[in-house]
């Protein structure tokens, strides 16, 4: 309660409603005074409340001035009270129309934990968002988007947008100190080695800032990954080498690619996911895990991630 009256306060006085809010009042101790001078069958409380509601709403008609001086004060009242009624809804209704604007043109500040940021815009990170939302784990977390765009590109409440280069300014504004995953994708107006630059750069400053973020970069040459893996980015995709790949095996195995395309989407279809191996199958082997994930979950284990060996194991 005193965050939110502190907070109540705040806006009040950085919006300067604090001097219509007081206009306001000395206009209904103005007609309770006056209310109750001229009208002698009128006591203070009923002038208060005739006062109250004469400011707001016109009145109810319930108490009506009958003496000359007593309708100076209602008339007084009534065009004073239209124009700073008017006034206030006003104000409140710009403030709420910036901080939308504000928003949407990416000028705001964020303080969220264990959310998700994008680095840049373009056709691909659209269908990384759309796949995001598909998956029940993120469907109404808080994403951010960082892009050197003019607005906030597509309606979906819990995107979260900031304008301007991917700098350390504008991921402090993210709170990049409290993200739990960071998605770096390449700008696609800058040639390949700018790009892939950026990028670096761009994992250099998240690493310095939150090493403990979930980093995954986007790159076009694979004579880059050295320089994220110096980085310490956790995931890399080499765009190139990851489609020339599925490329041939399409080639060499008709159909390999409808496979694929299912498995990586989480909208249709089987999906792919990463779970901890369970206590009991730590040291156990392939087929062992293979056999017991089957019968317990239904689920068929793929390959196994050794992260303190950062290996893969697929194949028995």
């Amino acid at each position: 309660m005193k965050n939110i009256a502190h907070n109540i306060i705040k806006f009040v006085i950085k919006e300067n409603l604090h001097r219509i809010l007081l206009i306001m009042l000395l206009l209904i101790v103005f007609g309770a005074v006056g209310m109750a001078i001229f009208e002698p069958n009128v006591n203070w409380d009923n002038a208060l409340w005739w006062s109250i509601v004469t400011l707001t709403t016109v009145g109810y008609g319930d108490i009506a001035p009958t003496t000359f001086g007593g309708r100076i004060v209602g008339s007084i009242i009534m065009i004073l009270g239209i124009g700073i009624l008017g006034m206030f809804t006003a104000t409140i209704a710009s403030v709420f129309v910036e901080q939308k604007l504000k928003v949407n043109r990416g000028m705001s500040n964020y303080d969220f934990t264990n959310h998700t940021i994008i680095c840049e815009w373009n056709y691909r990170a659209k269908e990384i968002l759309r796949e995001l939302r598909s998956d029940s784990r993120v469907l109404d977390q808080p994403i951010i988007l960082i892009a050197d765009i003019d607005e906030k590109p597509v309606n979906d409440e819990n995107l979260h947008f900031i304008k301007g280069e991917v700098d350390e300014a504008n991921l402090q504004r993210a709170n990049i100190a409290a993200a739990k995953t960071v998605v770096i994708l390449g700008d696609d107006k800058l040639d390949n080695n700018a790009r892939d630059a950026q990028v670096v750069l761009a994992a250099l400053i998240i690493e310095s800032i939150n090493p403990s973020a979930y980093t995954i970069v986007e790159l076009v040459n694979e004579q880059n990954v050295a320089h994220c893996r110096k980085a310490h980015v956790d995931e890399i995709i080499v765009l190139n080498e990851f489609s020339s790949r599925l490329i041939a095996r399409a080639a060499l195995d008709h159909g390999i690619s409808k496979v694929m395309s299912e498995l990586l989407s989480a909208s249709t279809g089987n999906n792919l996911y990463q779970v901890p191996v369970p206590r009991e199958l730590a040291d156990q082997s392939f087929l062992v895990v293979f056999s017991e994930m089957k019968r317990t979950r239904n689920s068929i284990v793929l390959a196994v991630y050794r992260r303190d060996q950062d290996i893969v194991i697929s194949n028995p």
